[in-house]
């Protein structure tokens, strides 16, 4: 963790207590878990291997807009109401329940990949003991278990799990020993091919993760945010954790470029190839922490993703949903249970747990993404809902950038994405 940011996050912990900053912090810990997922990890250290340290300025952009997206479903929450509200209201019923359960259908497709990989993970731990098919369906029951939790409880571990991620592949960055001085060039601007595109647009897509538009909307009322007043703690909030976030990307993207690359790999088979070829280079004990850290980051990731269509499917329907009503448990538990059943897509679809990894995220970029980035756009530019608090102009142009990247990824890799998928592979 960099110094200034372990020191400001030390220093509002030590200031207010760990209870007290839960009371007033955390969310962002909870957004920032739902993204960093295996696919994340993946595109990350695809960039190490493919271009250095090149790629390092997409993820401080990539970081940037995920900041300034969830901003604006944090103040629709704050002034306004959720987003899924907001589409029923502007869309009708019908309209708003079919848009909420094509959403759905892509965070179920998420959950198939993350258990996947968890599930493989494991079982490279366990040195094949067991198959990561049936760990897949332990994988589903764990995060059934967790999500219907207590909310507090949920973003505590989320908080916890999260600053690990960032102490493990910062040691593991450290023991690379990579040049201070080629690092830094990598925050420059700089577009080598085609193909730099390609990953500075994945990395983008990953980090600005639409699930996160509606859970904001709806999560800010656990913390009390309920006026302006609060939207300082809330910007504070995001700061510390979209901070953490990147400078872990940041950490895969070093270790990648500084060991990987270097000993000829150029492309990677799977996310836990870098854990893998680790070994080899920093010892066992490197591919342990790699591979623990991108096993917790797809777990983390399955949690708030399927708490998405549970507030999205009740409020397009009309009813007022919390974490604690009986409706929402039940439509968490039993669609993550969907997202558990991995093993069946590859026994009927022939996609392995990399196919599935790389297109079911894809798949969520030309269908969700699109929608959810048009909505809240719409959304926070409506003065019914917003009032006085509606967009500026300087917000519009980045938001309008998120939706313009979103529709050209749709528009570019539509075709490909359902090909790959109904053909078993891509």
């Amino acid at each position: 963790m960099s110094n200034s940011i372990r020191d400001s996050y030390a220093s509002v912990v030590q200031n207010i207590g760990i209870s007290e900053f839960f009371r007033k912090y955390g969310l962002a810990f909870v957004m920032v878990a739902s993204y960093f997922g295996s696919g994340s990890v993946f595109i990350a250290s695809s960039a190490g291997v493919r271009y250095g340290y090149g790629l390092l300025w997409a993820v401080v952009g990539a970081v940037l807009l995920g900041f300034m997206a969830q901003d604006m479903s944090a103040r629709l929450g704050i002034f306004g109401e959720p987003l899924m509200v907001f589409a029923r209201r502007k869309l009708g019923r019908t309209v708003a329940t079919a848009v909420a359960v094509l959403l759905s259908v892509g965070c179920v497709a998420w959950t198939l990949e993350l258990t996947a990989a968890v599930g493989k993970g494991i079982s490279v731990l366990a040195n094949g003991a067991v198959g990561w098919q049936p760990l897949a369906f332990v994988v589903g029951g764990a995060a059934i278990v967790v999500g219907i939790l207590d909310y507090g409880w949920v973003e505590r571990v989320m908080t916890g799990m999260m600053l690990g991620l960032l102490v493990a592949y910062v040691i593991v960055a450290g023991a690379a020993s990579p040049s201070l001085s080629s690092v830094a060039t990598g925050f420059v601007p700089n577009v080598p091919d085609v193909g730099a595109v390609t990953l500075a647009a994945g990395i983008l897509g990953t980090t600005a993760l639409w699930p996160n538009f509606f859970l904001e909307s709806n999560l800010v009322g656990q913390k009390g945010w309920d006026d302006e007043s609060d939207v300082s703690s809330m910007r504070t909030d995001l700061g510390i954790g979209y901070a953490v976030g990147g400078l872990t990307t940041i950490a895969i993207v070093v270790v990648a470029a500084a060991v990987l690359r270097p000993a000829g790999i150029t492309e990677l088979a799977t996310f836990l190839t870098p854990g893998e070829a680790l070994a080899t280079v920093l010892g066992d004990w490197a591919m342990v922490a790699f591979i623990v850290g991108a096993v917790a980051a797809a777990f983390n990731s399955i949690i708030p993703i399927m708490w998405a269509p549970a507030y999205m499917i009740p409020q397009a329907y009309g009813m007022e949903v919390t974490a604690n009503d009986r409706a929402f448990k039940i439509i968490y538990a039993g669609l993550t249970a969907l997202g558990s059943l991995s093993p069946l897509v590859h026994l009927t679809l022939g996609l392995s747990v990399v196919d599935m990894i790389i297109l079911f995220p894809a798949y969520n970029g030309v269908v969700g993404l699109p929608i959810t980035a048009a909505l809240l756009l719409w959304a926070v530019n409506d003065s019914e809902t917003m009032g006085k608090h509606k967009n500026g102009w300087k917000i519009n142009v980045a938001n309008s950038l998120l939706l313009i990247l979103a529709v050209y990824l749709a528009y570019s890799s539509a075709e490909g994405v359902f090909s790959a998928i109904f053909s078993g592979s891509f």
